[in-house]
Order: C-alpha cells, then sequence, then structure tokens
C-alpha cells in the first residue's frame, strides 16, 4: 500500500473531535422548530423574495403532459355533462379521472400509452381513494385497493402493480382486480372523500357531515367481510336516516370535503364544506375508535394571539376566507405545530392540539408518548404570498417581489385560490385571481442567509435581533402560468426503496434511529425527508417533485435544490459577480460544501449525470480564495474601540484572544463530511435483537449490524467519491490543497505535536520531505466572532502566543483538511468492513468473543469504530474472529480467500502483515495439533521465521499465546521485541533530545510489545494475564488441551529462562517493563539475582529518589523553639506516592543485599520524609518512626561495614548517625503531641497516674499529658492539629510553637526545650515560666500529689539540666508554698515526704541538688515570711538530708565489700564519703538553730528539732 494512502489514527482522532463539534453545529442550525421560524418571522418586515434575476429559476417545469385522448373522448361524448372527478395517486405513480360510472387510471411521470378504465358500476362516481391494504386480507400481490364510492354503494378493486427486470420500475405494469365480495350499501350517504391509514384502515367523509369507517376482513361463516360505521352519529342519527328520506331534508348540512389523518400522532382530521375542522384522536397505536376531541369552525377567520400576523401587511379588518386544504405538520418539523390550513386568500394557519405552547411540551409527539391532543387552537398565520410591489430591498439583501400575484383591492393584492398543497415546506397555489390566465403560486423556504460584513462579525442591532433574522422563517416565491384550472396538486414520491437508504442517510442524532421507527406509509416517509431541509438532504435526496392536474392536462414541477441552482450557474458560464453573489448569500462554507458535492461528483444520479467540465468547475470554485476566503487570525482585540471617549483607555473593554479562523473551503469540507456521516456517527453500529427462541449470546440477544448493507453501500460509494476526489487533488498537486500536500511524504503526518517549519520556507516551497506541515491541529472555533453575553465579566485576557502568519495558518487549514481526507477514507473502509462481517453473519463472529467484549461491541459506535482505539480493538478481534472461521481445524477454507477482500476493502484494518500473521497461525495450528516433540519444534522455529519476516505485525498477542501452550519461550521473548524494534526503528523511545509527546509515543508502542513477554511471566506465575486492551483470541479448539502442563520446578526455570533472554536484549525500557513486572508477581529474589546494571536506576526513578543528597546538617541544628527562616529541606522534595515507596523500600533491600549500609540508611530516610501527593493516602506517623528506626539501624551498621563513603560525596557517618538520631527524637515529640491532641479532641482525662521514663528505643507512646476535659471549639481546633501531624514530618520548632505552646502541653515544651539545649536567656525565664505552667496545670487537675507525680514523671527526663531546665529552687518552692495553703486551707492533705521525695525522684535519687537548693530556699528569707512555711520546708529539708545520709551509709557499707575491680579507687571514695559526712553533720547543726529561732508553739517544733538531733547522732556515730 502506498505510504501516502495511509491511516494515521492520531489524525483521524482530531478529524473526529473536529467531525462531532461540526454535526453538532449543523444539527443545531438545522433543528429550528417551525413555530421559532415563524415566531421570528412575524419581526420581519419582507418575509417573501423572489429570486435574482441573475440566477437559475428555483423552480422548473420540467415535463407537460396532455390528457389521455380516452379520457377527453369519454368526456367529450358525455356533453360536458355529466360527473366527473380527477386526482393524483402519488403511491402508484398514477393520475386519475372519472367520467360517470367510469374510472381512468394513467401514468403522471411518463406517457407509456396506456390508460386502463373501469366501469363496472352502474351509478356516478361519487368519491375514489386509494388505500393500503391490510397485511394477510388479500394475496401478496394486492399491496393498494382503491374505494369507489356510488350514491348506493362502495366498492374495493385491488390493485397489483409489477414491473420486469429490463427497466426496474416496479409500478410499469398496473392491473384492478375486482372483489365482488367486498361491496357494501352506501344507506343513502353519499361519500365526498376517502382516505387511510398506514395500517389499512379506511375513513370516509359523508355528505352528511358524517365520518364513516369502512371495515374489511378475511371473512369468517356468517361474518360479513365487509361492514361500514359511523363514528360521529348516534342512534337518532341512525333511525332518522331510514325514516327520513334525504330528498325531504330541508335543513342545511355541511357535508365532509376533505378528510386527513396524521399517521405519526395518530390523529385523524376532517374540513368541512364551510370550513369547520374536526379533531379525532385514533388512540395511542391508531388503531382505536376515532374520538371526537374537539371542533372549530371560524378557523379561517381567527388570527394569531401573538400581536402582528407578520408580514408587510397587517389589514385592519378580517375577512372571511374559506379553508381549501389541511394537511398534518411532520414531527420532524415541528413539535408543536401539528396541522396547517390554508386558506382561499392564501394564509397558512398553524395549529396546535396541545395547550401546552414551546419548550414546555413533551419531547415526544402528541398523541405518540407525549401529551394527548386536547384543543384545536390557532398558534400562528403566516400571511399569503402576494405582497405586491416593494420598493426598495428586502430587509435580507434580497430583491422586492416586483410582480403582483393578485388583484388590487383596498387592503392590498389578494390572492384567489382554488386548490392548494402544503407540505414539508412548499406551499402551492392555484391562483384564480388575474381575469385571463391561471396562475400557480410556488413557495419554498429560502436557505439563503444574511449577507454578513467583511470583517465577519455581526452587528448586535437590539436583543437577540442577529439570531432572529437567522432562524426567521423566509422564503422564495415563484409564479408560473398554468393552462386551464389546476384541480389536484400532489408530491411526486421517491422510490420505495430509494427513501428507505435515504432516510437513513439523514437521520438525526436526537430523534429514533431508523430501525426504531416503524412508518410504512411512503407518504409520511417522504415529508418527513423534505422536512429536514434541502441543505441537509442534498447530497442523496434528489430534486422534489410535484404534480399538478389540470383542465389542460399534467404539469410536472422540480424544485431546484441550491445544489442544482449552482450547477446550473457554472453550465450557463454566467458573470463571476453571480457567483459570488451566490457565495455570499448562502455563505461561504455552506457554498463551498455544494462545491464539493459536484467536484465528486455526489449529487449525480441517472436524471442528473454531472459532466466533468462542471465537476472541474466547482472543484476550482471550491479553492478560489476569493470566493471562499483565506484563514485569518480573528480576535486579539476588544470588541469595540479600546480608546474610551475622551481618550483614555478602557478598562472595561473585553480583549478577545487571537484565534484562527479557517477558509470556506475547510469549513465547507467539515460540513460536507458531517452530513454524509451524521446518520451514523453516534450511533451504534450493532443491534441487539431479542429473541426468546433462540440462543442468546450472553447478554440477552442476537447481535447483527444496525446498518443495512444496502445503505452502508450507498454511503460508502459517496464517502469514497468524496476522498478519492481529494486524494487526487492531492497527487495532481491541483489547487491550494493539492499543491501544499504534494509536496511531502504523508507518512509523517502522525506526529501530531511536531513543530511548525519556517514560514519563510513554507513561501518558498520548501517544505522538509520528510515533516510537512507539522502543526498541531486543533478544532476551529465558530466563523462567527462570539458576541458579550449580557452578564458575563468584562476580564482582559492575555494572549497566549503571537498571531500566526498567513503562511502558518494556511499550513494549519492544509493540515485540517487532510486530517478529514483521511477521516474520509478511514470511514469508507470501516463500513466495508461491516459489510464483509454482515456477509458472514456477524452474529456467529461475535459468538466466539467472550460477553465483556460482546457488550462492547454492542455499544461500539461508529465513531469509536473509525477513530478511538477500542474500535481498532474491537474490530481487530472481529476480524480474527473471522480468520478463525478460515484457518480453524474445521475452517471453510483458506486464508487467501478472505484476505484479498480486506485488503482490498478496508486496508487500514487488515494489512499485508496480518495476512503474513494468520499465514503464520495457520503453522502454529499444525503445530499446536501434532504429539512429536521434534516435528512441533521445528514448525514452531519455521512460524518464528515467517513471523520474523513481519515484525511490524498488526497484533503478536494470540501467535505468541500459542508458542506459550507450546512451551516455545524463546519465541514469546524475541518476536514482541523485534517488533518493538520495528515500530520504532529509530529508537526515539530513548532519544532525549526529541520532543517529549513524540518520545512517548514511540515507548508507548513499545511497551505493547514488551506485554506479551510479561504476561508469559504471569502465566507461569499462575496470575492473569487478562487485559482489556488486548485480549487473548484461541484459533483452535484444542489450544487448551495443547497447553503442556508443568511443575513447580519447571515454572521456576522458564521464568529464569524468560529473564535471563530478557537481560541480555539492549533495550533499556524494556528491562523497566520487565523489572516492573518481576516486582509485581513478587520475584524480588529472582530480581535481585539476575537483575541488569540498569536495576538501581529503575528503582531511583520509579521512586522518584534523588540521588544528590541535599541534608548536611547535624542534630546540632535544633537549637531554638523560636520561628527560624531557614527553610525545610524536605519540604522541597517532591511527593512520593505509596506506590513510589515500594521501590524505594525494595531499594533500601538491594543496597542492605549489596552491604551498602549507609546508601539503605539514606533511602529509609527518604522514604520517612516523603509527602504524599494530593489526595493519596497519608503515611501514618508510626510508619515514618519504622523507617527511621531502620535507617538508624542501618547507619550504624554502615559505620561498622569496611569501605564506607567518601566524606566528600556524602555525608560523613557520624553525622548521618547524628542526623538519624535527632530527626527519631524530634518524631518522637510528634507522636507524644499527636496522642495529647488526639485525648483532647475526644474529651477523654489525660492519665492522673505516673508514667515510666520513655528510653530513646522504647516505642514513643507516652501517656505524660494530664489534662481536662475539653470545650467543644478547643476539640475542634486539636482535631485539626492532629490530622495535620499526621500528614508529614514537622520541625521541632513548629511541634513547640504550633502546637505544644498552642494546646499549653508544658511537659512536653519542657521535654522540647531540653532536647534542644535551649539558651535563649540568661536568666532562664522561660524554663521556669514553663515549669510554673506545668505545675499551676498539675495543681489545677489534681492538687499538690497530681503536680508530685508529674515532678517525677518529667524530671528524669530533664535532669540534671545543664542549661537550666531544672529549676529546683523555683520547683522546690512553688510546690512547698502551694502545700502550705492547701495545708492551712484544708483544702487537701499533703504528707511531708510528699514533695521531697518527689524532688529526689526528680533528681534520680541525687539528694545534694536537693539539699542545695532548699538551702537557696531557705537563705532568701524575704520570700519566707511565714514561719509555718519554713517549718514547712524544714521538715522536708530533714526528709532529704536522711535519704542522703542513707545513701552515704549505704555507700560506706559497700564498700568495705568491693571486689578488686574498685581498689584503685577506694581511697579517692574514701575521702569523698567523708568529705560529704562533714557536710551533712554541718548542715544538720545549722538546720536545728533555724528550727530553733522560729516562733511557733514547741508541740509543732519539737518534732522537727529531734529529727535533726538525730540525724547528727546517725552521723556523728
Amino acid at each position: 500500500m502506498n505510504p501516502e494512502d495511509g491511516v494515521v489514527l492520531a489524525d483521524i482522532e482530531v478529524a473526529g473531535r473536529l467531525l462531532t463539534d461540526s454535526i453538532a453545529r449543523d444539527s443545531r442550525f438545522a433543528s429550528c422548530d417551525l413555530q421559532d421560524a415563524l415566531d421570528a418571522a412575524r419581526f420581519s418586515s419582507h418575509p417573501y423574495s423572489t429570486p435574482p434575476k441573475e440566477w437559475p429559476p428555483f423552480v422548473d417545469v420540467i415535463n407537460s403532459m396532455e390528457l389521455p385522448p380516452v379520457l377527453i373522448e369519454r368526456y367529450n361524448a358525455a356533453g360536458g355533462q355529466g360527473t366527473a372527478l380527477c386526482g393524483i395517486f402519488p403511491e402508484i405513480r398514477r393520475a386519475w379521472a372519472t367520467v360517470d360510472d367510469t374510472l381512468f387510471l394513467w401514468r403522471f411521470d411518463k406517457w407509456d400509452g396506456q390508460c386502463p378504465e373501469y366501469s363496472g358500476e352502474e351509478q356516478a362516481i361519487c368519491a375514489v381513494g386509494l388505500v393500503k391494504a391490510k397485511p394477510g386480507v388479500f394475496i401478496e400481490a394486492i399491496q393498494h385497493l382503491i374505494v369507489l364510492a356510488t350514491p348506493v354503494e362502495l366498492v374495493l378493486l385491488g390493485v397489483c402493480c409489477s414491473g420486469n427486470n429490463v427497466s426496474g420500475d416496479p409500478f410499469m405494469e398496473l392491473t384492478l382486480q375486482p372483489l365482488p365480495q367486498y361491496t357494501i350499501p352506501t344507506d343513502g350517504v353519499t361519500m365526498t372523500c376517502i382516505t387511510h391509514t398506514d395500517s389499512g384502515r379506511i375513513f370516509l367523509g359523508g355528505r352528511d357531515g358524517h365520518l364513516y369507517e369502512l371495515i374489511y376482513t378475511t371473512g369468517n361463516g356468517w361474518q360479513s367481510r365487509c361492514r361500514k360505521v359511523c363514528h360521529t352519529g348516534g342512534l337518532g342519527n341512525l333511525l332518522s336516516r331510514w325514516v327520513v328520506p334525504n330528498s325531504l331534508r330541508f335543513g342545511a348540512v355541511d357535508a365532509i370535503v376533505e378528510v386527513v389523518v396524521d399517521e405519526e400522532r395518530h390523529i385523524l382530521y376532517t374540513r368541512t364544506q364551510e370550513s369547520k375542522l374536526q379533531m379525532f384522536d385514533l388512540g395511542k397505536n391508531g388503531e382505536g375508535a376515532p374520538k371526537k376531541v374537539a371542533e372549530e369552525s371560524r378557523v379561517g377567520e381567527q388570527r394569531d394571539s401573538r400581536g402582528r400576523s407578520g408580514g408587510a401587511r397587517a389589514t385592519a379588518r378580517v375577512t372571511k376566507a374559506n379553508i381549501i386544504s389541511i394537511a398534518p405538520v411532520s414531527s420532524v418539523e415541528s413539535k408543536w405545530l401539528h396541522l396547517v390550513a390554508t386558506t382561499s386568500d392564501g394564509r397558512r394557519i398553524y395549529l396546535s392540539t396541545s395547550t401546552s405552547t414551546g419548550s414546555s411540551m413533551t419531547s415526544g409527539t402528541s398523541g405518540v408518548g407525549g401529551q394527548k391532543p386536547s384543543v384545536l387552537r390557532v398558534v400562528m398565520t403566516r400571511p399569503a404570498p402576494s405582497v405586491g410591489v416593494v420598493v426598495g430591498s428586502s430587509a435580507f439583501g434580497s430583491s422586492p417581489l416586483g410582480v403582483r400575484l393578485g388583484t388590487q383591492t383596498e387592503g392590498g393584492f389578494v390572492i384567489k385560490a382554488e386548490a392548494a398543497h402544503c407540505s414539508s415546506g412548499v406551499l402551492v397555489l392555484s391562483d384564480a385571481s388575474p381575469p385571463t390566465v391561471s396562475r400557480l403560486v410556488v413557495a419554498t423556504r429560502d436557505l439563503t442567509g444574511p449577507a454578513l460584513p467583511s470583517s465577519g462579525n455581526i452587528s448586535i442591532g437590539g436583543p437577540g435581533s442577529a439570531s432572529r433574522s437567522m432562524r426567521s422563517l423566509r422564503e422564495m416565491v415563484t409564479a408560473l402560468t398554468v393552462e386551464g384550472r389546476a384541480l389536484a396538486i400532489a408530491d411526486v414520491l421517491p422510490p420505495p426503496e430509494q427513501a428507505a437508504a435515504v432516510e437513513f442517510s439523514v437521520s438525526e442524532l436526537g430523534g429514533a434511529a431508523v430501525s426504531n421507527q416503524v412508518i410504512g406509509d411512503e407518504m409520511v416517509r417522504a415529508r418527513r425527508l423534505w422536512a429536514r431541509g434541502e441543505l441537509a438532504t442534498q447530497h442523496v435526496l434528489p430534486r422534489r417533485r410535484s404534480i399538478i392536474l389540470s383542465t389542460m392536462g399534467l404539469m410536472e414541477l422540480a424544485f431546484n435544490r441550491p445544489v442544482d441552482l449552482l450547477q446550473k450557474l457554472f453550465e450557463s458560464n454566467t458573470p463571476r459577480s453571480v457567483l459570488e453573489d451566490f457565495f455570499q448569500r448562502y455563505g461561504a462554507s455552506e457554498a463551498a460544501a455544494m462545491c464539493l458535492l459536484l467536484a465528486a461528483k455526489l449529487t449525480s444520479d441517472d436524471d442528473n449525470i454531472i459532466p466533468n467540465a462542471i465537476a472541474d468547475r466547482a472543484a476550482e470554485a471550491f479553492e478560489d480564495p476569493r470566493l471562499v476566503g483565506v484563514p485569518q487570525m480573528q480576535g486579539g482585540v476588544s470588541a469595540t474601540s479600546g480608546l474610551s471617549s475622551g481618550g483614555g483607555f478602557n478598562m472595561g473593554q473585553v480583549v478577545q484572544e487571537a484565534e484562527p479562523v479557517f477558509s470556506g473551503a475547510h469549513d465547507g469540507l467539515c460540513l460536507a463530511t458531517a452530513r454524509l456521516l451524521r446518520s451514523v456517527w453516534e450511533l451504534p453500529v450493532m443491534d441487539v435483537r431479542k429473541d426468546a427462541g433462540a440462543e442468546s449470546n450472553g447478554d440477552g440477544g442476537i447481535i447483527s449490524c444496525r446498518l443495512p448493507v444496502e445503505a452502508m453501500q450507498a454511503l460508502e460509494d459517496k464517502i469514497r467519491s468524496l476522498e478519492q476526489f481529494l486524494r487526487a487533488r492531492r497527487n495532481q498537486r491541483r489547487g491550494h490543497y493539492g499543491r501544499v500536500m504534494g509536496l511531502g511524504d504523508m507518512s509523517a503526518y502522525g506526529e501530531r505535536h511536531s513543530s511548525p517549519f519556517g514560514v519563510d520556507g513554507f513561501a518558498r516551497g520548501e517544505i522538509p520531505s520528510r515533516s510537512p506541515l507539522m502543526i498541531t491541529y486543533e478544532t476551529p472555533q465558530p466563523r462567527i466572532a462570539r458576541a458579550i453575553l449580557p452578564g458575563s465579566t468584562h476580564k482582559r485576557q492575555r494572549l497566549p502566543h503571537k498571531e500566526l502568519s498567513p503562511a502558518e495558518l494556511a499550513a494549519m487549514e492544509v493540515r485540517g483538511m487532510e486530517c478529514i481526507r483521511r477521516l474520509l477514507r478511514r470511514s469508507g473502509e470501516a463500513l466495508r468492513l461491516l459489510q464483509l462481517l454482515q456477509q458472514h453473519h456477524v452474529a456467529r463472529l461475535a459468538h466466539s468473543l467472550d460477553q465483556s467484549q460482546r457488550r462492547q461491541l454492542a455499544q461500539l459506535t461508529f465513531h469509536q469504530l473509525v477513530c478511538s482505539g477500542d474500535g481498532e480493538q474491537i474490530a481487530t478481534r472481529l476480524v480474527a474472529a473471522l480468520m478463525k472461521y478460515y484457518v480453524a481445524p474445521d475452517g471453510r477454507g483458506t486464508v487467501d480467500d478472505v484476505s484479498r477482500k480486506l485488503r482490498d476493502g478496508c486496508p487500514s484494518y487488515y494489512n499485508e502483515s496480518d495476512y503474513q500473521f494468520y499465514q503464520a497461525v495457520e503453522s502454529l495450528e499444525r503445530a499446536a495439533s501434532t504429539s512429536d516433540s521434534e516435528e512441533r519444534d521445528r514448525l514452531a522455529r519455521d512460524a518464528l521465521d515467517l513471523l520474523s519476516r513481519v515484525p511490524e505485525t498488526a497484533d503478536l498477542l494470540c501467535v505468541c499465546q500459542r508458542f506459550e501452550d507450546i512451551r516455545f519461550y524463546e519465541a514469546v521473548v524475541e518476536l514482541p521485541l523485534r517488533k518493538a524494534r520495528a515500530v520504532d526503528p529509530s529508537e526515539d523511545a530513548f532519544n532525549g533530545s526529541i520532543e517529549e509527546g513524540r518520545r512517548q509515543a514511540a515507548l508507548a508502542a513499545r511497551r505493547q510489545c514488551y506485554d506479551v513477554v510479561t504476561n508469559a511471566l504471569r502465566s507461569l506465575k499462575g496470575q492473569s494475564t487478562t487485559d482489556s486492551g488486548n485480549t487473548k483470541i484461541s484459533f483452535s479448539a484444542s489450544a487448551p488441551a495443547a497447553r503442556l502442563l508443568l511443575d513447580e520446578a519447571a515454572r521456576e526455570s522458564y521464568i529464569r529462562q524468560i529473564v535471563q533472554l530478557s537481560v541480555r536484549w539492549p533495550d533499556n525500557a524494556f528491562h523497566e517493563c520487565l523489572y516492573q513486572t518481576m516486582i509485581e508477581l513478587g520475584l524480588t529474589q529472582e530480581l535481585l539475582e539476575l537483575g541488569g546494571p540498569d536495576l538501581v536506576t529503575f528503582l531511583q526513578n520509579a521512586g522518584n529518589y534523588e540521588t544528590t543528597k541535599a541534608c548536611h546538617i547535624s542534630a546540632g541544628t535544633f537549637k531554638s523553639p523560636m520561628p527560624s527562616t531557614t527553610p525545610n529541606i524536605s519540604r522541597l522534595r517532591q511527593p512520593i506516592s505509596g506506590e513510589q515507596a515500594k521501590y524505594l523500600e525494595l531499594l533500601s533491600r538491594f543496597y542492605v543485599h549489596r552491604r551498602q549500609h549507609t546508601l539503605a540508611a539514606h533511602v529509609l530516610l527518604r522514604l520517612a520524609e516523603r509527602r504524599q501527593p494530593e489526595g493519596a493516602a497519608e503515611v501514618t506517623l508510626e510508619q515514618r518512626y519504622e523507617y527511621l528506626s531502620n535507617a538508624v539501624l542501618q547507619a550504624r551498621s554502615g559505620s561498622r561495614a569496611p569501605g564506607g563513603l567518601s566524606p566528600a560525596s556524602e555525608l560523613s557517618e557520624s553525622g548521618l548517625m547524628e542526623l538519624l538520631e535527632g530527626k527519631l527524637a524530634v518524631l518522637r515529640f510528634q507522636l507524644k503531641i499527636k496522642e495529647a491532641l488526639d485525648r483532647i479532641a475526644s474529651g477523654a482525662p489525660g492519665d492522673q497516674g505516673g508514667n515510666t521514663p520513655m528510653e530513646e528505643d522504647d516505642f514513643p507512646f507516652s501517656k505524660a499529658f494530664s489534662g481536662v476535659f475539653a470545650d467543644e471549639s478547643r476539640a475542634h481546633s486539636a482535631r485539626e492539629k492532629s490530622e495535620e501531624l499526621s500528614t508529614e514530618l514537622k520541625s521541632i520548632t513548629q511541634l513547640y510553637n504550633d502546637y505544644a505552646v498552642r494546646f499549653e502541653l508544658w511537659e512536653i515544651c519542657l521535654e522540647i526545650l531540653h532536647f534542644s539545649n535551649y539558651s535563649g536567656d540568661a536568666e532562664n525565664s522561660v524554663m521556669r515560666e514553663t515549669w510554673t505552667r506545668l505545675l499551676d496545670q498539675a495543681l489545677a487537675t489534681g492538687g499538690v500529689g497530681e503536680a508530685c507525680s508529674v515532678l517525677r514523671r518529667v524530671g528524669p527526663l530533664l535532669y540534671p539540666g545543664d542549661r537550666g531546665s531544672m529549676p529546683l529552687h523555683t520547683i522546690c518552692l512553688y510546690l512547698e508554698t502551694a502545700a502550705h495553703d492547701k495545708v492551712r486551707t484544708g483544702t487537701e492533705v499533703v504528707g511531708d515526704e510528699d514533695i521531697p521525695r518527689a524532688l529526689l525522684a526528680a533528681c534520680k535519687g541525687a539528694a545534694e541538688p536537693v539539699q542545695r537548693n532548699y538551702d537557696r530556699v531557705l537563705a532568701s528569707g524575704a520570700i519566707l515570711p511565714k514561719p509555718s512555711l519554713r517549718l514547712r520546708i524544714l521538715r522536708s529539708v530533714l526528709i532529704v538530708m536522711r535519704e542522703w545520709a542513707m545513701t552515704l551509709l549505704s555507700t560506706r557499707m559497700g564498700s568495705g565489700v568491693v571486689g578488686g575491680s574498685l581498689l584503685f579507687g577506694s581511697a579517692e571514695q574514701a575521702l569523698s564519703n567523708q568529705g560529704m559526712h562533714d557536710k551533712l553533720t554541718s548542715a544538720a547543726n545549722r538546720y536545728m538553730t533555724e528550727v530553733r529561732r522560729l516562733a511557733l508553739p514547741p508541740g509543732d517544733v519539737e518534732p522537727v528539732l529531734i529529727g535533726f538531733r538525730e540525724l547528727e547522732e546517725i552521723l556523728q556515730g
């Protein structure tokens, strides 16, 4: 296949997004409801216009035919005195006429010389109707019935239409079959009109003003085959009919003259001779008895209630006008208007059957899942097209209607319509106002748009004026002269098979799918198609035609579509100004789309063959910049001038971003493509048919193609025609698109994000051959500038980049058009693939898929099939299932049988590589079926050699699975890696100098190949390898049995074989994928043993680990709890997710395995300090503590291991140890604070008992905090702060200032101050104040006893407190004073030994510092004015000295039995003990003197004095 004809999925995805937007915009434009259009037209001064003089006519008379001679002869023979009726049967392509009792039928579209007649009745025929035959009543050849009504009876005639194989005309032959058993008397009622429903029901209107129904069946026994039912008359009407003859009834009877049925809403309307309208409800399915719902007799005299009636005229008085025609409004045309009535003065009155208006109505149609018909009210009145002579131009720039269509009266020019036909946007009136000749007034939709200014912006002339003008109903009026009086007007219906295919091709996305609609009536189907508008259907629907039957003959009219007008302009060689006027009126994009239809010959058919010269002219106009414009930058300046009236800059103006606006050629191509594919784009390609009697596919239905094969073929032909036109222009370098796209290699267009080439090079035509037009192509904005919406914020917007040059804009536009061409090619191939699948019974192919795949197939849209990777995969699965049908052992052929069709029709889904692939599959099937191991290996080797020739094959998953089944793992490793090299031959995946997007794309393509190898590992490990993107396909029913069973030792051997073969392959990206899979499978031991040299790099990259250490600090940095400006270096690191942490844990294990303990400690430190990404599960503090503990352990091991890291490159071993221990201590503080905050948040009181001091290696949960019940606000704040502490590690400064101090955790504050060696002030006021607050908190909680407990718990942690962390002087005085006051007031009983023993415990049993601080307190007499307080302190001193003395005595006694290890220090210890003995003795004497001086009762003093005396005696003894 030529590389330039290839399909790049990236380009198709871009074009698919653009196409989706184009379809949405076109649908919004075409979805304007008729009521909205009529409502907008009320503000238009001239809703009608005539075609420009230079343009071709909008209506052509394509055929005129005289009446059949036999008819004229019979009429003349009757002398013009008999009964003569005429009409048209569009369903059988016949016109009819009656002369007395004879019926004549002849072709109205062509004269074949045949005019069969029927004259089997004796009475004059008074009404004729063609109805659809009920199925199952008559033979299959009778599809229609003719109902003949005479004054005395009703007769049914069978109509048989047949054709021949030569002409293909199904209506060539017509035979009338009398049905004598289906005749019924009229009971004296003369019928005036006959109609039918799609189900075959026959309704008749009587001259007596009643509605009748003719019911017929096959007949059974005595039952009558045919009967007549009156739905509007009761018993009185029946009796009066038999008692009083019609000749004796003198009252005026309002006869029914017209009956119409709305098949979509199941409503029947009748019109009487006096213009009275009646409405009947036929039930939900149209099978119920007609129920009269509403009646309106003054419709012709009413005006709509919306003020002015619209148009240039608004008559001051209401004139009486009869209604001459009624017609239902298609639901496609309007959801809110249901009936249109045409009056004799040319007005159209639109009525609704619901009380709701506008958007308040349900989306469903009235009577069909929506509101039932309840009223018959006038909603809107459209003025007659007789606008008279107008001076000047109309509001839309159209030429004024310069002909007088009616007779002049004081109210204007009035039409005198004798017959009217209103159907889906076309109004044909037979005007009898001219005195000499009859006219036909034809009003068709005017699809030309308002002329846009040159700048492309729409001036806002008023609220909603621009939008109103765009959706306003405007009509083009054409007056034609007709010979004789027009008696009947009807539409010419397209062939049934063509209408069905066209309805599929133009079905709207928002409506019901074609397959779900059951509308068999040809007229209803045709009107629904015409209601969609000519612009949306002109590429598939031929010119609309109407037939007019007059007294002089038949005249066939053809309504030229816009594309027909453009074709005629090209054929007539009109001046260029006329062509420019056409492009301006329809818009550049719309006109360009029409040029594409002509250039690609999409509108060519048997009746209109487009010559090559016309196609060439259309192609030239398609790219003529003078017609379609050029791409340009739009915006970049404010919507109005940026300067205010005062000369200054107006800050309130909006500065719009500069946006590229493409030419009409680009937008026209988008529009044409959107209209071709809109019917299938977002619809599922498959349909699930529920069938209880059939075998279910797993989801309860049988899957089949939703799209009919004939419709797919027709759509494919048009798509391929358009794509071939664009490709021919490119290959021949014709036009701007062809010249630019023909310069380079198209295979490079898959790179969506390549940089654009130089502008100068584009101007000179010097485009690089390997990367032409490499510009990012995005969906363009609408061509009309966006206006400022009410309520929008007026902000200045910064331009994202400089404006593109014209050359860059042209290149961007051509790039987009090429993407659309590739989308067209891909869409045509997708349609061809669907046709092939349907021909091979897609239900059978889908049965080979599993349930999830079938569900995915049932939901697959055409958009996904063409543009998405999922669609590509599903198509690959279906092709594989199709190939299985041929290559399986029980297959029906060989690969060559179907490969040719696939390669020719859809090469992007099946290419030459796929052909080679399935040949290899055939070899593997033979290998799997043999039992000889040598033969199996030989066949496997042959298959490997065959596949090695096409390593770029589309899918290796199933073939490698077959190699796995026979345990040929050499191919399992080699084939995917060869394919990886083939899909990325330039090794872009490893090239860091190219752009990232391109490199990632190459890497992703490689990884798809790597998955095959990793899946083999998973299979051997016993884990599932099911992947949504790559589903295994078995080509043989015996494939599972062919898998060789393995024991555990064999599995391990094969795993090692795969790993060894894989590591040898020089592909770092594959190694990363391999390592990742081994980690997932738990093969960590094999990974550490067999991993390559790039394993460390992989683990570091996967774990987001920074090899450069940023932590060159030690624990000595914790100096002050005050706020610091030094940034926390750990915060500067990127977050590490939980998945990345697993890699870092494995990296630390690898370092430990390699005895690199210091590196392992660094990794564990990084794990402990890591931050989680936003939204991820947080790392608990306990986990961080475990990481840090292990880091300390590894650091200690590294200090003992030989050959450590050099201090120049990393932290020294002592510095790392100090850093880790410091961080571990800070983390203990954080855990204690969090525990305390959790207690506050839960409202639980603190632990009242003492706690064992926490050692450094103990688990860091402390119950040190003794709190009170917190109030609600404090608990909420504590809860928030506790959550903050759980997220990451905090610095010691943050812990102190933001948490401990804020929540009065004074015990922890003391520990932090002590740990940080705080020395912020010389007087040590911070430490004293903190101790005071801690003791105050304890006293408030549990009194002196609690304070002593806190002192026993906290003191040992801070002792000896070299930097003032233990102010014993302050603690001693504070506790003694508090105890004295509480004992004196009687609030608490405090023992004499509580405080001194608590002080001794705080000092770890050292009595000397306690005694020294008591001395210091006693020495300050000013602070101890009360003798009782001094006495209490002296009691405490006595207890301390006793403990000191006992310690001294025990030491002396112990020294006598000390072993030889202490002999060298015994002399010094003896001297020290003697000094302490003398000191205690002296202190005891001094304290006795202090006691004697106290002015207290002897009873209080004497016990203390005795105690000191006994102590002195003990020391002396």
